[in-house]
This record gives structure tokens, sequence and C-alpha cells, in this order.
């Protein structure tokens, strides 16, 4: 899905927001006979397009399609390409019945929609050319850096600008394809970003073994599928079937697939192990905003 049809299913959802609330989302599932799935094109492994056909694929995308075919199994999919900026609002609005992306559970946005058990816990890093000498943020004084609009990175960077009295213009991206080209083209020092959201533009790269993960952690950061906040019903049954694909170990193995084998396009793997967190938080479910994190809660 192109421009186009994201900024008309844009102007759809804030023109009908009443009629896309009017029905909760397991009947509109059951009238309609199907589910709409925000999607991304370029977030790998998490959710990305693959091919020209764009079929869209990532651990998110088949825990979400595993979720919904567990909740009706008759169901059908069909994918609107969703961006960082969008997300929130056309999932408040109905346009979308479930988001697949890799959408950071926060306390503001938890006042706007609703998220599902977390199912994985990322930690803001920064990708940089191997050559460029850069291995901490502190460094980054003086230099550009790039994100993508939207993401909770930029909010990230702003704060360590300020606690560290350190000066460096940032560049958003419109996505996570076109930041990783301003830092490639030489615009931009380094990319900020999801260590897993890293790592999967890196593999995904012409030339991978040019480009790494360094400095420390500017945060873990709880990541869910999101859902409407007007629709207990569908959240308690999006929970229950994360809870038993948790139980079975089938999270574990999806994670495995996507994180610690070789994925399309390239077929480079990951080799992102599963953190303590997340192997914790598979065996005692919670959907937490980023701020019980940092609260060490």
């Amino acid at each position: 899905m192109k421009l186009k049809t994201l900024v008309a299913a844009t102007f759809v959802a804030l023109a009908l927001p009443a009629f896309a609330q009017s029905v909760d989302t397991l009947t509109k599932m059951k009238t309609s006979g199907k589910a709409v799935l925000g999607v991304r094109e370029s977030s790998a492994p998490m959710a990305f397009a693959l091919g020209a056909n764009e079929k869209f694929v990532g651990y998110h995308v088949e825990l979400c399609e595993r979720v919904l075919k567990d909740i009706m199994p008759a169901v059908k999919f069909e994918y609107s390409v969703l961006t960082a900026q969008n997300t929130i609002p056309l999932v408040q609005n109905g346009t979308v019945d479930i988001g697949c992306g890799p959408t950071t559970n926060n306390k503001t946005r938890q006042q706007q929609v609703a998220f599902a058990l977390t199912t994985y816990v990322s930690e803001v890093r920064m990708a940089t050319k191997v050559n460029s000498g850069i291995t901490s943020f502190d460094q980054l004084g003086g230099r550009t850096v790039a994100a993508s609009a939207g993401t909770t990175a930029v909010q990230m960077l702003r704060k360590l600008s300020q606690s560290k009295n350190i000066d460096f213009p940032v560049l958003l991206g419109k996505d996570h394809f076109d930041s990783f080209l301003l830092m490639e083209s030489g615009r931009a020092d380094a990319f900020v970003l999801d260590d897993n959201l890293l790592a999967g533009v890196i593999a995904g790269n012409r030339n991978p073994a040019g480009y790494h993960i360094v400095g420390e952690s500017l945060g873990a950061e709880p990541i869910a599928l999101v859902l409407r906040k007007d629709d207990p019903a569908f959240k308690t049954a999006v929970d229950d079937a994360l809870r038993k694909l948790m139980k079975s170990g089938d999270v574990e193995k999806l994670y495995n697939k996507w994180f610690m084998s070789p994925i399309p396009p390239s077929n480079t793997s990951l080799n992102l192990p599963m953190s303590n967190t997340l192997k914790q938080l598979l065996r005692e479910p919670n959907d937490k905003p980023l701020e019980s994190y940092a609260d060490g809660k």
C-alpha cells in the first residue's frame, strides 16, 4: 500500500470516527468475516513488506495472525500499511482492528489506545558505520543523528541532549529505511532506534558488515500489539490467546525464527538472543508501560 492509500485511510478514519467505533471489534470481525491488521513496510524483523507483491511478514505480523486465528479461526486477513505517526489514531478510531507494528507501550499512548501483553522488550541504541569511531552517546557532540519520525527514540534523544548537555542536530527520516539512508549517505553519523529494528535494517543492507550497533542503552521499551481502548472484550480475547502461545512455547519458537535464524530478504540472522526480561515476561505476562521499566518496577 502506497502513500496515496495511506492518506485516504487517514482521511476516512478522521472523517468517520463514530462509525468506526460503533461496533466492537469481535462483532465487526464476525460480521465482515475479516480482520484488518495494521502493519509496517520497513520494520524488520517485527513487521515488513517482502517482495514485489508486498507480502507482509515478521515476528509481530505472524504473532497477530496466530492470535486472530485462535480467536476466530475462519477470519480472513486484510493488511493496511501504517507508520509510527499514524498507528495510534488509526487504531484508536477503528480503521485497523489490531496494530502489529513495533509500538512502544507508554502511559501517554495508554490514554488513547490499549496494549496487549508485552511480546518484546527492546533497548534503544545506535547504529553507526564500523569506521566511524563512535562507540558511545557521549561522543555525539557536534555530530548529526538520524531518527525515525514518531518513534520514542526522538524523545529519548532530546532528554539525552538536555541531561548531558550534548548538542547534536537530529534529522528525521519518514521511516527506518529513510533514516538509515541518512547515515549510509553520510548526512548523519549515527541512527538511533530499537536494537532489534536496527539489526533488521543492517541485515537487509547490501553491506551489512559495514555497520554495527554500539553505545549504551537509552532505555528498555515494552513492545506490544495495539488495540482500541474502548473494547475490553477484544483485549481479553487477544491477551488470552497470547497467554496460550506463551505457555505452549510457540512465542519462543516465533522469536527464534525471526531473531536467531536467517530471515529474508538477505537470509541473514540477526543473532539477538532473547533477553532475560522477555523470558520472565513469557513466564509472568503483563502489559505494564514504559514508565514502569524506567522506575525499576
